[in-house]
């Protein structure tokens, strides 16, 4: 009965990387989180998941060809970067993240994407703790494709707290990322991966 009365264990973010390189060569494919002094585990994405990122990669290069979106490039956020976070895209400058490791500097990146999956820490993950910890980051946009809902939302206008400015769409209807990417998706194509 004493454990649970037990103050929760508070873990280093250098213990954190440790213990994901460790997991990572055990499990393949484990793609773990450290946001808010908590590890998550995020779930490996399905089919359609994969390919609205896929998506996402063409409309980049065909309307930004000098912008790159990295799949899961792990960056350092949170207001002292203690935190690390696993995106499922990352648009920055091609060269941005050629010697940073597994987990790069943010103050590159232009946006970053999160595509809902399908598990019970989606509206947790997805749409509580990233919004807040990429805004402290000052990420400039965060990009959430809501399979759930059929909804695309951009959040823009970091104040180091949260996103000022939330624009939502449904799919079907475009969608402009404003400034730093500038660029208009036109997500009638989501249609066909919804949930």
């Amino acid at each position: 009965m004493t454990a649970l009365a037990d103050p929760p264990h508070v873990m280093e973010t250098e213990h954190f990387e440790e213990a994901a390189r460790i997991l990572s060569r055990l499990e393949k494919g484990a793609r773990l989180e450290f946001i808010d002094g908590k590890v998550r585990s995020k779930p490996m994405p399905d089919g359609a998941h994969g390919r609205i990122i896929q998506w996402l990669t063409r409309i980049c290069l065909q309307q930004r060809p000098e912008l790159w979106l990295s799949a899961d490039q792990g960056l350092k956020v949170q207001e002292y970067r203690a935190g690390r976070a696993r995106p499922d895209g990352t648009l920055a400058h091609m060269d941005a993240f050629n010697a940073s490791g597994e987990w790069g500097d943010p103050d590159a990146v232009l946006m970053v994407v999160e595509v809902t999956s399908h598990d019970s820490d989606t509206h947790q993950r997805d749409r509580v703790e990233k919004p807040r910890a990429y805004a402290e980051t000052g990420i400039p946009l965060y990009l959430l494709i809501d399979r759930q809902a059929c909804e695309v939302l951009v959040y823009s206008q970091p104040d180091g707290v949260r996103y000022e400015t939330v624009n939502t769409v449904p799919y079907g209807k475009p969608l402009l990322l404003p400034d730093p990417v500038n660029i208009t998706l036109e997500t009638e194509a989501l249609k066909d991966w919804a949930d």
